[in-house]
């Protein structure tokens, strides 16, 4: 029995935890870390890092019932091999009945502004595909530009290069993706999801041409960060039609973002455009809808009401978002202008506790159709830790 104590004792100490402040909404942007850069950047001592984040919502849609969810669980779990490398991981459980793994990379540091990586990883594209824990953004649901036209949670197995300039006050990332699937066990790309069917998620995932990924955040102004990220390549076809004419289409993506902090006033803002070519045979041979653009751009302002002196924190906030995986479309698919959307929402983020936030908001819906566009009510709570 003496064994025992000895033994919980070793066990405790091979754990460590991160030691940066949870992120908030209210963060500066120019520090604002995520998931995985806490973990790496919290592992002080070798051994192991726990953490994780989680979603519970309530929608309610008008004339509808509503919908309640437990959207996400993460554990986060990371490992210092020693003061070089490093292994990140992140263990998502959806909506109770699905399981992913989000993230799975190894990080070499070469020093202390150059780092390899290689694995899962998030591609590096908007504000909200590499920033998605629940207390790090307004709104019970991550703005919809991130779900249609990026789309978020957006990984895939790579490898690249990830650091700092910071005698130019500069963040790089650049990596090689696999890309998405031309055809995902039987979805197709294109419709109002955009590419969003494609995403593999490393799940035995094919390759036949890699793509390129790359982001740089500018630091240099006091409260502000701004963002220039890139895709670019083609989808993945299986051997059985990769040499057909529509087998794959190319995509182009470019996106422009800013975040900026002022005492207790924030504010953000994207704009996402990607390019695809080849859409004209794709959607023959797929009986598909993919359109030869997708568009989409937000703007966000939010106030703290409650005084800075306070560690609770009281964000009103308001966002207005347009977005169409139809901005144009190739030979003879007629454009469809319910895909051509527009929404406000206007809400409360009531931070209880750093890590910990309380959510409501009202989102107003329409599309250039004027149809099935439907407002919808929100409640959510969200952890991180």
């Amino acid at each position: 029995m003496k064994r025992v104590p000895l033994l919980l004792a070793v066990f405790a100490t091979a754990f460590t935890f991160a030691q940066t402040v949870p992120d908030s909404i209210s963060t500066n942007p120019q520090n604002q870390v995520n998931a995985a850069q806490r973990i790496l950047s919290g592992n002080i001592n070798n051994g192991v890092t726990v953490g994780g984040y989680g979603e519970v919502s309530y929608n309610q849609p008008e004339g509808s019932n509503g919908t309640l969810d437990i959207q996400r669980l993460v554990m986060l779990l990371g490992y210092k091999f020693n003061d070089r490398v490093q292994f990140v991981t992140e263990i998502e459980f959806e909506h109770v009945k699905e399981v992913y793994v989000e993230q799975a990379f190894l990080q070499y540091s070469l020093n202390d502004n150059v780092n390899l990586r290689g694995g899962l990883m998030l591609v590096p594209m908007g504000i909200v595909n590499e920033y998605h824990e629940p207390t790090t953004f307004n709104g019970v649901n991550r703005p919809s530009i991130d779900k249609s036209i990026v789309p978020t949670t957006w990984r895939e197995i790579g490898i690249g290069v990830s650091g700092r300039i910071d005698n130019v006050s500069l963040r790089y990332q650049a990596y090689l993706f696999n890309g998405f699937k031309s055809v995902n066990e039987g979805k197709v790309l294109g419709g109002s999801n955009g590419l969003r069917n494609g995403r593999q998620k490393g799940a035995e995932s094919t390759i036949n041409t890699p793509n390129l990924a790359g982001k740089l955040d500018y630091y240099g102004l006091p409260g502000l960060r701004l963002g220039l990220s890139g895709y670019f390549g083609r989808t993945q076809a299986e051997d059985d039609v990769d040499m057909l004419d529509g087998a794959d289409v190319g995509i182009s993506m470019v996106g422009v973002d800013a975040r900026y902090a002022y005492q207790r006033f924030t504010a953000r803002g994207q704009f996402i455009r990607a390019s695809i070519s080849d859409t004209e045979d794709y959607n023959t041979l797929n009986s598909a809808y993919l359109g030869s653009a997708l568009q989409g751009w937000y703007l966000e302002g939010a106030y703290n009401l409650l005084p800075q002196t306070k560690q609770q924190q009281l964000f009103a906030f308001a966002r207005y978002e347009d977005y169409d995986t139809h901005a144009s479309v190739e030979g003879g698919l007629i454009r469809n202008d319910s895909y051509n959307r527009d929404e406000w929402t206007f809400g409360l983020s009531y931070k209880v506790a750093p890590g910990a936030v309380v959510k409501a908001d009202y989102q107003i819906k329409d599309n250039a159709a004027a149809t099935s566009a439907k407002n919808q009510l929100n409640f959510g709570i969200g952890v991180w830790f």
